[in-house]
């Protein structure tokens, strides 16, 4: 069974004009609806003018509103440099990891008065941290950074800190306090954490609860709480009430058996009440997370209630290594162990994650009676996450050599087909459902997939099973390609339904429907298509995978010599390297470029 890193689904986003004209605004108000036709375009137009009477405008209509912070004021790296030289720079804080800077800077051109300016930096040098301490600046990376490795990643942050610290920098030119910011992401990557850290820079005092802890079975009970929640907000302003996992309470109503009012649905009603019925510029901004923000009532979604929408997604490289150092801070490590090792071999792990990473490496080095964590616990710790506890390795020597031969059938397809990631290693040692396994390492953490990296997984996937029966036959083949076998497939129907790489065209035939966890509306989506479209769908997939299976069953038909001594080599070590397996496979075929070598990673330092 081959282990292959998760595939995020991908989107991009298209950006609409800027600029604060009245009659453009009027058309890109609503992206993706078609364009109005006169009538409709001055109405929506006129509706600005009253919306925007109050806020003061660039004398030319122009001006550009800088979406990504409270500093509209941008400089450029260079001109920063300048300014560091000439010791006008009198603060620095740092964001995203240290690619972002708001900067305090005595400018020449207003007088000598203190300016606030971005400053987008190509990363933290240890040049540019030393000359920040000969300098005496005032620099540092800001609460909750370590947290989440993105938690300032979108400066939408800083503007809610910025609203509830200086409201009137804002209210000064007609704007609106933001009611509401939403948290959307995945489970672990640190929403909870995030909205204390806001709480915490801004200084404001914080009330949570979850929205479990508003639904009773007395009526009017979580209507009662959430008057009484607000009431005492509201004495205790500026403040933030965070409210976690808001789906409990927020799902869309009339879902309900019947469509009946019943309690949550109350209790939701007066939520929406509270939020829309502040009184102006209050200072209490609610924030909420949620992994299901496709259940949420409209109503609790729109503008004036919450104004934010912010993607807390797992973190990248960068920010898996930020979060490491927290977490490592009280734990003792060997001389072998790197952080950004660890931030490398563990693509797609959130912030909980990698803490409960760390913590098992530690107690797996506390049973062995070590005073400190080496490399051998941490990586035994990623296999026991990801695949399970460690089993008893086979004795029958039929099943350990079919075992063999399959993970080795991973890997070589995987290794001679271009676009795969590389092998980390291949073990015979079972862990969880797995009777062995193959791990795969990425270059860098795939943000855009191609076409041609999905079809070579779904080559590499298929490697078991090609090498099962090409070495002992058709008849022989096993169960032991179950798991691969429903990752290639959900993988190849991905492909034709949702990213539109097939012969059927470039279309996304799967609604959200058809995506959602509840079994009855997958149904109902699939039953909404044409019988047609179903079957070239089902046809378009078994193309992809039978011509993947044909390069799988060719790379094992031609590399039968190298595939047995690497088995030799397995079944006497039952565990090898990337390294070790791609230099024996070199002996008997070029391998791909890119395949060649295992991603590049740091020396390991001592921690």
């Amino acid at each position: 069974m081959a282990v292959a890193n998760s595939l995020s689904a991908c989107s991009s986003k298209h950006i609409y004009g800027r600029n604060i004209s009245l009659p453009s605004l009027g058309k890109v108000l609503k992206p993706g609806k078609v364009l109005l036709d006169q009538k409709q375009h001055q109405g929506r137009r006129g509706f600005l003018k009253l919306w925007l009477g109050n806020v003061g405008l660039a004398a030319t209509g122009n001006a550009y509103a800088d979406d990504q912070g409270v500093s509209s004021s941008r400089m450029s790296y260079s001109r920063f440099l300048e300014y560091l030289d000439k010791d006008r720079v009198t603060k620095v804080d740092l964001y995203e990891n240290g690619t972002i800077a708001i900067v305090e800077a005595v400018s020449p051109e207003l007088g000598n008065r203190l300016q606030r300016v971005r400053v987008q930096l190509p990363g933290l040098s240890q040049e540019l941290l030393q000359k920040f301490r000969e300098k005496n600046i005032d620099f540092a990376a800001h609460n909750g950074q370590e947290d989440s490795g993105s938690v300032f990643a979108n400066l939408d942050f800083m503007e809610v800190v910025e609203f509830l610290k200086k409201p009137e920098r804002f209210t000064a030119v007609g704007a609106r306090i933001p009611k509401g910011v939403l948290l959307i992401g995945p489970p672990g990557t640190g929403k909870t954490l995030l909205a204390k850290a806001i709480a915490g820079e801004a200084g404001v005092p914080f009330f949570s609860i979850s929205g479990s802890e508003f639904v009773e079975m007395f009526v009017g009970v979580g209507a009662s709480r959430v008057r009484d929640l607000f009431k005492k907000a509201k004495e205790n302003a500026p403040c933030i009430v965070f409210v976690d996992e808001i789906d409990a309470v927020g799902r869309q109503r009339g879902t309900g058996i019947g469509g009946g009012n019943d309690e949550r649905e109350q209790t939701l009603n007066q939520l929406l009440t509270e939020m829309d019925g502040f009184e102006g510029n209050t200072g209490v901004i609610v924030v909420a997370a949620t992994n299901r923000p496709d259940i949420l009532d409209s109503a609790l979604l729109r503008p004036g209630r919450f104004d934010r929408q912010v993607s807390v997604d797992v973190p990248d490289v960068r920010g898996r290594t930020e979060i490491l150092k927290v977490h490592a801070g009280n734990k003792k490590f060997e001389g072998d162990v790197s952080l950004e090792v660890i931030a490398m071999r563990t693509p797609g792990f959130s912030g909980a994650d990698l803490a409960n990473l760390l913590n098992e490496a530690a107690i797996l080095a506390g049973r062995r009676g070590r005073t400190a964590i080496s490399s051998k616990e941490i990586d035994d710790s990623i296999d026991r996450i990801v695949a399970g506890m460690e089993g008893t390795v086979m004795t029958d020597g039929k099943s350990k050599s079919l075992v063999a031969y399959h993970e080795v059938g991973h890997a070589i397809c995987g290794t001679l087909t271009p676009g795969h990631d590389a092998v980390q290693k291949v073990t015979l040692i079972p862990r969880g459902q797995a009777r062995g396994l193959t791990w795969f390492i990425p270059t860098d953490d795939p943000t855009l997939i191609s076409k041609q990296q999905l079809f070579a997984r779904i080559v590499g996937g298929l490697g078991g099973r090609a090498a099962e029966e090409v070495i002992f036959g058709e008849p022989e083949v096993t169960t032991g390609a179950v798991g691969d076998l429903q990752q290639i497939t959900g993988l190849a129907k991905q492909m034709v339904t949702t990213f539109g790489m097939s012969d059927i065209g470039p279309w996304n035939l799967m609604d959200s429907s058809a995506q959602s966890g509840d079994m009855i509306m997958r149904m109902m989506a699939r039953n909404s298509m044409s019988e047609k479209l179903a079957e070239d769908i089902d046809a378009a997939v078994k193309r992809l995978t039978d011509s993947a299976y044909e390069i799988a069953l060719s790379h094992i038909k031609n590399n039968r010599e190298a595939m047995d001594k690497i088995v030799d080599v397995l079944l006497e070590k039952e565990t090898m390297s990337g390294d070790e397996f791609r230099a024996i496979l070199s002996e008997f075929v070029e391998i791909p470029a890119e395949n060649r070598v295992a991603p590049a990673v740091p020396t390991p330092v001592t921690v």
